[in-house]
């Protein structure tokens, strides 16, 4: 696996633009600051690449169980964070969180960048829009 580059004129630099990718002219995104995104930033894919170039040895010798350990104390970190942490404290255990949720879907084999796709892709799960109505008591 290989770490892919995104060429710089496609990255966002004011708004999410969304509608570069989906070619639809409107942008869905509901993300309506500025992106804080440099000209060279890392996808789903290259993260999950990263990860399992650095982690893969130790994480497949400890296994999906016990990594999964690893996540939850990091989850509680991030609980911890959110209650009384500064912005980059919870900044970076939300980096965190999601390092050891790509880790556990390397260890099992797990394409976080198809999944994703294949799931919210084309809108929420639920009503299969991009801005969801579905009723507050629907998980999706």
């Amino acid at each position: 696996m290989s770490l892919r580059t995104v060429p710089p004129d496609t990255l966002p630099t004011t708004t999410c633009e969304v509608e570069k990718v989906q070619g639809t002219g409107k942008n869905p995104c509901p993300i309506l600051y500025p992106c804080s995104l440099p000209r060279s930033m890392i996808t789903i894919c290259d993260f999950q690449a990263l990860i399992r170039t650095m982690y893969y040895k130790k994480d497949v010798e400890r296994g999906a169980e016990a990594t999964f350990l690893w996540l939850m104390e990091e989850i509680g970190e991030l609980a911890s964070a959110l209650r009384s942490g500064t912005h980059e404290e919870l900044g970076a255990e939300f980096a965190d969180v999601f390092a050891w949720l790509t880790t556990i879907a390397n260890v099992k084999g797990i394409d976080l960048t198809d999944e994703i796709t294949k799931k919210y892709g084309k809108g929420c799960p639920g009503c299969g829009k991009y801005a969801c109505n579905c009723p507050d008591d629907v998980k999706m």
